[in-house]
């Protein structure tokens, strides 16, 4: 009996309402593209210690979150890094970007995540998926972040240069 009631609480618990197939569908994201919905199925949120689901890298980005991003000026640039972000992709739909107070509309372009590897995580195209976007220099005084996990939720940060500016 507990084996058929435990899915139902688990799913609803963390938001899910179960559907027939047992995997829920998300509401439909808003887009950059005013008229465009992308509708998403949540993905199964089974734990399985390689962090490939929101369920296992929710708690380190939420622990890490001061590290999300880096600023740094470079040879007449901004560079803006992901590489944090990048390297706990696997359970993350979608990574979008807005700078100094402009909403968070960019999408920073994730590598796939590997998950028939040992590690799913790994960052292996960084010639196609690089780590940072390029901006004109001193121009970054202000960062919001808004990431969409697999289950369906999103989270948003904000960031002052000061804080994440790499010497």
């Amino acid at each position: 009996m507990l084996e058929l009631i435990l899915p139902y609480l688990i799913a609803t618990a963390i938001g899910i309402e179960p559907g027939e197939s047992g995997i829920a569908q998300a509401p439909p994201v808003a887009t950059a593209e005013p008229d465009a919905e992308i509708t998403r199925l949540i993905e199964p949120q089974v734990p399985t210690g390689k962090f490939t689901t929101a369920v296992e890298v929710r708690p380190i980005l939420d622990m890490t979150r001061a590290n999300w991003i880096a600023v740094r000026s470079y040879e007449g640039q901004d560079l803006l890094y992901f590489t944090h972000l990048s390297s706990w992709r696997c359970g993350l739909w979608e990574i979008r970007y807005g700078i100094n107070g402009a909403p968070a509309t960019e999408v920073f372009a994730l590598e796939p995540c590997y998950e028939d590897s040992a590690s799913p995580n790994a960052m292996t195209d960084v010639a196609n998926f690089l780590p940072f976007v390029t901006l004109p220099d001193g121009s970054v005084e202000t960062v919001t972040v808004e990431i969409d996990y697999d289950d369906g939720t999103t989270d948003i940060a904000q960031f002052d240069r000061a804080q994440v500016e790499i010497p």
